[in-house]
């Protein structure tokens, strides 16, 4: 499962091949000790020599300067402070980190924040406010997709990509979609749900 993230993420679709390397063909071994350190290999770079990229957020253009093997969710969290995004796994495999780029939905805590550099970057907080939840939102509430919470912004942001996609998924093209997004407290059901309840509203 570690080795090939393409059966956790089936439904991802990479224009760029450069955006995504380790989610869609991990072809070079896993370094724990260094996490960005094939990322940084494959793109030529020095692990460790600043970068200054910019790209929009939620509809608001940053431009930072960050070393080379910074993660896109260590980015978003540290460098722009938006700490709705979760990290958990670390690896790219539990779904907790995602986000959209460009459209389509990316694990950011293996995807470099050089490599979305000019791109555009849609987290939880982009989908609603507190006075102005988007109807997936209120449908995770509604339902009680969610319970610690630690996994539902990148449940949340996976559902919205797949409605925005196809807008009355099946109840197992849902499961597909979501196969990337792990919980550990839920036990799907009302997360299955909320998406249900979701579809069509986007």
């Amino acid at each position: 499962v570690f080795a090939n993230s393409t059966y956790l993420y089936p439904h991802l679709r990479v224009k760029n091949p450069q955006v995504l390397p380790l989610v869609r063909s991990p072809r070079l071994a896993y370094d724990l000790r260094a996490p960005s350190r094939v990322n940084s290999e494959r793109l030529g770079m020095n692990a460790i020599a600043p970068h200054t990229i910019r790209l929009t957020i939620n509809g608001q253009t940053y431009e930072r300067t960050v070393p080379a093997r910074r993660t896109l969710v260590d980015f978003i969290r540290y460098d722009i402070g938006l700490t709705g995004t979760k990290e958990a796994c670390s690896v790219g495999v539990c779904g907790a980190c995602t986000v959209m780029l460009n459209g389509e939905i990316v694990a950011s805590c293996i995807t470099l924040a050089v490599q979305a550099d000019g791109a555009e970057i849609t987290t939880i907080e982009g989908l609603g406010t507190p006075d102005n939840l988007s109807p997936v939102q209120k449908a995770f509430i509604e339902c009680g997709g969610f319970q610690c919470g630690i996994c539902t912004p990148g449940q949340i942001v996976a559902a919205t990509a797949l409605l925005k996609e196809n807008p009355k998924p099946t109840e197992d093209e849902i499961k597909e979609w979501l196969m990337g997004n792990l919980c550990r407290c839920t036990g799907y059901y009302q997360i299955i749900e909320s998406v249900q309840k979701a579809s069509g509203q986007l």
